[in-house]
Formats: C-alpha cells, sequence, structure tokens
C-alpha cells in the first residue's frame, strides 16, 4: 500500500515555523502530517508494508519509517491518538531527544485481554507534539516556598 500523502507539507498562514528535518526510511514512508491548522500534533503512521500486526496486552513496538532531526531547543514527545485511547488502545509517552537519529517507534499495547486491535501499513498510530524546551538548573535549598496546596494531594489536587 503506497501512501498517499505529500512529502512536504506547507501551513500557509503559520509564521515563524521551526524546521525539522525528516528521513524517508523508506520509498513509501510517510512525513508526520496534521490535518487541521489549529491542531498541535502530528499524526504518526505505522510502517508495516509486510502485513499488519496484532496489538494486545504486552506493549509492541511499531515502526514509523522516518527519522527525525529537531532543532535544539525544541522538544518533540509521541503521543497516544485520543480516537485510539477511546478503544483502549494506547501509546506509551516518548520523547525524541534533539541528538537522536534513528528510526521512531511507537509502543502501543491493549488495556483489556478483550480488545482486539490490528494496525495496518498506513494507520495513524500517534502523535507527534512539539514545544518550546525550558532549560533549567537544579538548586539544592532546605526549604521550599509555601503554597495553599503545600505538599497535600500528591497524585490528585483534592477534588
Amino acid at each position: 500500500m503506497c501512501l498517499e500523502i505529500p512529502k512536504t507539507i506547507y501551513l500557509g498562514s503559520v509564521k515563524n515555523l521551526e524546521k525539522v528535518e525528516v528521513r524517508l526510511l523508506n520509498d513509501d514512508s510517510a512525513i508526520p502530517r496534521s490535518f487541521s491548522e489549529s491542531a498541535s500534533g502530528y499524526d504518526l503512521y505505522a510502517y508495516l508494508p509486510g502485513g499488519s500486526v496484532q496489538i494486545g496486552q504486552e506493549p509492541t513496538r511499531i515502526p514509523t519509517g522516518i527519522a527525525l532531526a529537531a532543532p535544539p531547543g525544541i522538544d518533540v514527545q509521541i503521543r497516544p491518538r485520543s480516537g485510539l485511547s477511546a478503544k483502549g488502545v494506547l501509546t506509551t509517552f516518548g520523547t525524541v531527544d534533539a541528538d537522536y537519529r534513528g528510526e521512531l517507534f511507537v509502543t502501543m499495547y491493549a488495556v483489556s485481554p478483550k480488545i482486539k486491535h490490528a494496525v495496518q501499513h498506513g494507520d495513524r498510530i500517534a502523535q507527534l507534539v512539539f514545544s518550546q524546551l525550558a532549560l533549567v538548573h537544579f538548586e539544592a535549598t532546605e526549604s521550599l516556598s509555601d503554597t495553599v496546596r503545600g505538599s497535600g494531594g500528591h497524585g490528585s489536587t483534592g477534588g
């Protein structure tokens, strides 16, 4: 199956775009794509030209057929697609470091043994989300400033 997706995506009304180089590892690999001007994520596609992969409760790595060169200072995250999550098929969050140049893989699994989901070549399986990386340094201290919440509610804000 050859994906009918353009090799370059232009967003005409968006200014100051960061350039992210994409290496297509195969002739029919697909560049990540967003489907609306306001979407924050770019869809990643499964690269499975030989067939499909059945997703179960064990984590399964799905190839994408692409590699990225993210500019320094840009945080690249692989995130689940809400449509798959609603069906009980999840992807693990992942970070693509700016110095990583290997193929991107998406780790997928089903939340229940009753869920059957086959990933086909060209399926949208996850999203790439880009943001500015906050560079920080850590400073040891004896105490932290007080807040209303304080140390209460770890794992929950109490609501």
